[in-house]
């Protein structure tokens, strides 16, 4: 690179890249280094230039890995960065911009050859390359130090150490975004790496202590969301007419589209909100993820799992358990008004979920708030437009809602807060619902779209689990959302019989040709029976407990009375139909002894008097027992509808509509979070530079 460089095109020839990865040893006092680190030329503005820029050093990087174990060139540049890290807490102090400057081009350069060197070769490997020196003839060999070991702590420190300021932003995202590439080993690797040599670095050893700031400072970048400085405030001046690679590439990204973090390959709609978010923010965020899923090793947890699952409020003076090493305090509600803002984007959706599902001092704050709907509504606007989100990120906001709805005081609350013109909501206006009653209307739409679009039966299980979850304490329903209830009761009542029929002619004609091999429409009526089935419980639950606050749900019980009378003599319904029949005879009775032609108002008048005259005792108290969900560590935990009897609920944040096999939950989520890094991360330079 150097000084001389001015386009792309020009580095395959390039004299300070030819002697770098040429089979001459450089030492790490060459002034060589400072030309090198003094480069600036064109930044790509296209993916057709990226694609130019990566072709362009093919041959120098081809070049670097056979000549490095005779030169041991990477070793020297890392220990040049090293060398110029000891400076930097002062130098950012200073406002010394050209140190800064260059170590942050060292620190690029070896970020860019790491990826190539891991995409090669395996971690043990890649740790020779990181040892090899040049020998000088007669010299004894000693044992160098472990410069990976000491280049990953030297990453940490810098990231926790060194303030935030505009001359220090992009080194600092330099530094995390070199530690995800460190970490991505586990991409090229079919099995899962539990004694990876990365992996021990940073959980034992020099890396341990740095733990639970690591994960704070991580935390707070994604609270804070500081966008990259503005041109005129950054230190990578324009050296030459073209400006500087570093500027254009790495550090140029205040106006860049930032491509939108994917679990599985297929990533949401970017927003102009994400679009316009702070890059620093978002790979703090994705560290933060994949370290917090790190296999454990044999001997010990992983530590940085353990920081989020024991950092507490800095407003809690509680003495902290005595087995909490790397436990520390943060501000909570500063961490809640970021997860409410940010709940567009699919990484912070699984942050918040593995915060309420592994902290429980955070899952109790977010309880104990009274503004739960700053939570809530951009969880329910993420199932709301299904049809545009990525089917990962719909299942984890749904996950979040059923651990939401654990909770007795969560199921009360929302019933009690007040909602006014709802405006993404447009199959009809609501000016005015209750936050509960907006949950089962999105719950419900969920479920309808999957029936006809998806037809995944794990997602129609999990959204029945969170409505029979809440059943008990519905208060107040919308007269819509007892309407959708019954409407969701009546299009499985419909397609039930579909399928009764089509079995039923299916056997007629098989009576006739013993040849046509016979359709499995028992599975198929098994399974729709069973929602039917978790649907009459919620009807029931909310009958038995709380009958007296939602006249909306009897009278559109009443007004579709006829869709229950199939199931009274079902085997399958007899029990659970037991009260719903007794609450459409009793309150019909009332009516017709009312007479006919009865307004609406009249009939919700009639309805709720005679929700008091109703002997509490003549409905049968089959509450749905521990129908709280549960997330256990394994893929999944079942709700207790009645004694005997569990509906298994799937737990899939990350992958949806697979069935899990031998690889853990944490073990499949690093492959994939690492595997969307690893292909962006370059990509995204040159994005946003085009901006």
């Amino acid at each position: 690179m150097g000084a001389n460089s001015s386009s792309i095109c020009e580095l395959p020839e390039n004299e300070y890249l030819k002697r770098l990865s040429g089979a001459e040893a450089i030492s790490e006092n060459d002034p060589f280094w400072n030309q090198l680190l003094s480069f600036s030329f064109t930044a790509p503005t296209s993916s057709a230039e990226l694609k130019l820029l990566e072709e362009a050093t093919i041959s120098v990087c081809k070049s670097l890995v056979e000549n490095n174990p005779r030169t041991g060139n990477l070793g020297a540049l890392v220990k040049v960065f090293l060398s110029r890290t000891k400076e930097l807490k002062i130098s950012a102090e200073c406002q010394n911009h050209l140190f800064i400057w260059q170590a942050h081009n060292a620190l690029f350069i070896i970020c860019y050859l790491l990826k190539v060197f891991i995409c090669r070769m395996s971690e043990e490997e890649l740790q020779l390359h990181f040892t090899y020196e040049e020998r000088m003839p007669g010299s004894c060999g000693v044992e160098c130090e472990d410069l990976i070991e000491e280049l990953l702590c030297c990453l940490i420190q810098l990231i926790v150490e060194i303030p935030l300021l505009d001359i220090t932003y992009s080194i600092s995202l330099e530094a995390v975004t070199t530690l995800v590439v460190f970490l991505s080993c586990q991409l090229f690797h079919k099995e899962i790496l539990r004694e990876s040599i990365i992996h021990k670095y940073l959980m034992r050893g020099r890396c341990l202590p740095y733990t639970s700031r690591l994960v704070k400072t991580l935390l707070y970048n994604f609270i804070r969301q500081e966008r990259s400085p503005p041109p005129g405030s950054h230190v990578f001046q324009q050296q030459t007419d073209g400006g500087g690679l570093l500027y254009g590439i790495a550090s140029g990204v205040a106006t860049g589209l930032w491509t939108v973090f994917t679990l599985g390959g297929v990533g949401s709609k970017p927003t102009p909100q994400q679009e316009q978010s702070s890059p620093l923010a978002n790979q703090s965020l994705l560290l933060l993820l994949v370290l917090a899923n790190l296999t454990d090793v044999p001997d010990a947890p992983n530590p940085y799992r353990q920081a989020i699952m024991s950092f507490k409020n800095t407003q809690d003076s509680t003495a902290f358990p005595s087995p909490s090493p790397h436990a520390f305090q943060i501000n909570f509600n500063s961490l809640y008004t970021a997860l409410c803002e940010q709940q567009k984007s699919d990484q912070a959706t699984l942050l918040l979920y593995i915060l309420l599902h592994q902290n429980s001092n955070v899952r109790t704050y977010m309880l104990a708030r009274t503004d739960m709907e700053n939570l809530v509504l951009p969880i329910l606007e993420i199932l709301y437009h299904v049809e545009e989100r990525n089917s990962h990120h719909v299942y984890m906001a749904l996950i979040i809602l059923l651990i939401l709805t654990e909770d007795d005081g969560f199921n009360r609350s929302i019933h009690e807060v007040i909602l006014k013109n709802i405006t993404w909501y447009s199959e009809r206006v609501l000016t005015e619902i209750s936050l509960g009653s907006l949950l089962i209307l999105v719950v419900i739409r969920t479920i309808q779209y999957n029936m006809t679009r998806t037809r995944d039966k794990y997602l129609h299980t999990n959204c029945l689990a969170a409505l029979a979850n809440m059943s008990a304490q519905f208060r107040s329903l919308h007269q819509y959302a007892a309407q959708r209830i019954i409407s969701l009761f009546s299009l499985l009542s419909k397609k039930h019989n579909k399928v009764l029929e089509q079995a039923t002619q299916t056997l007629r004609g098989s009576l006739s040709s013993n040849d046509s091999p016979l359709p499995d429409y028992a599975q198929d009526l098994n399974v729709i029976e069973e929602v039917i089935r978790m649907m009459l419980e919620i009807i029931n639950s909310c009958l038995t407990n709380s009958l007296h606050h939602n006249p909306n749900l009897v009278y559109a019980l009443l007004y579709k009375r006829d869709l229950f009378e199939q199931f009274r003599t079902h085997p399958s319904f007899q029990d659970v139909m037991q009260n719903i029949d007794l609450v459409i005879s009793f309150f019909s009775s009332r009516l017709e002894q009312a007479g006919a032609q009865l307004s609406v108002e009249r009939v919700l008048e009639i309805i709720k008097q005679g929700a008091v005259a109703l002997p509490k005792d003549r409905l049968r108290m089959e509450k749905l027992r521990c129908r709280k969900f549960e997330v256990p560590n394994g893929a999944s935990g079942k709700v207790n509808t009645r004694a005997g009897r569990s509906i298994q609920v799937t737990r899939v944040p990350v992958l949806c509509s697979i069935l899990w096999t031998t690889l853990s939950l944490n073990s499949i989520l690093l492959v994939i979070i690492l595997g969307a890094l690893i292909y962006i991360y370059i990509g995204i330079r040159a994005l946003q530079s085009s901006q």
